[in-house]
Formats: C-alpha cells, structure tokens, sequence
C-alpha cells in the first residue's frame, strides 16, 4: 500500500508526460503476470489488455485471429511473451496513427 500512496503523492505533482508515462507503465502491470511472469505479457494477458483498454481503436483485436497476429508482430524477440519494450513500440505506434488521423481532420 505504501507504493500506492507515494504513486498517487507524485501524480499531484508530476507534469502531463510524467502522468501518461506513469500510466503507461500502470496499464502494463495491471495485466502482465497474471499468468507467469510478471514482467511481460502471454498472449492471454495481452488479448484481456487489448480487449480492455484498445477496443475503440483496435475494433476486432478480440477475435483470436487478430489477437494472434497482434501478439506475433509484437514479439519482436520471438520468446513467445511481450514485454515492456515491445509494449511500448504498440503504444507509440497507435499513438502516431492518431495523431496522423486527428491531424487530417
């Protein structure tokens, strides 16, 4: 508990980026190693992430086909898990697709 506190303490005072960086790595962790590893992410805990906070832009991520090929591009390592890294490379693409899209608006 007492990490809590001292996160919920720093986000009063961290600036915007230091907040998305913050919750970039709390969305991690919130679902890697359910199962295993707590460091990265099986295709099961990569699915419920996509599922749960990616549907409005990835639409169908949780049909299992689509699910695969996501996890398979995203294992740029091959070990059959996604870690932070590889995480991240998602986020930072989806994050530049939006901001091409909005930017055309």
């Amino acid at each position: 508990m007492r990490n809590l506190d001292t996160f919920f303490l720093f986000l009063r005072i961290m600036s915007d980026l230091q907040k998305a960086m913050a919750m970039l790595i709390t969305v991690f962790h919130k679902y890697s190693g359910k199962e295993g590893d707590k460091l990265t992410l099986n295709k099961g805990e990569l699915k419920d992430l996509l599922t749960n906070e990616l549907a409005d832009i990835l639409g169908k991520a949780s049909d299992k086909a689509q699910a695969d090929k996501i996890f398979k591009d995203l294992d740029a390592n091959a070990d059959g898990l996604v870690d932070f890294q590889e995480y991240v490379t998602l986020v930072a693409c989806l994050t530049m697709i939006c901001n091409d899209f909005f930017n055309k608006k």
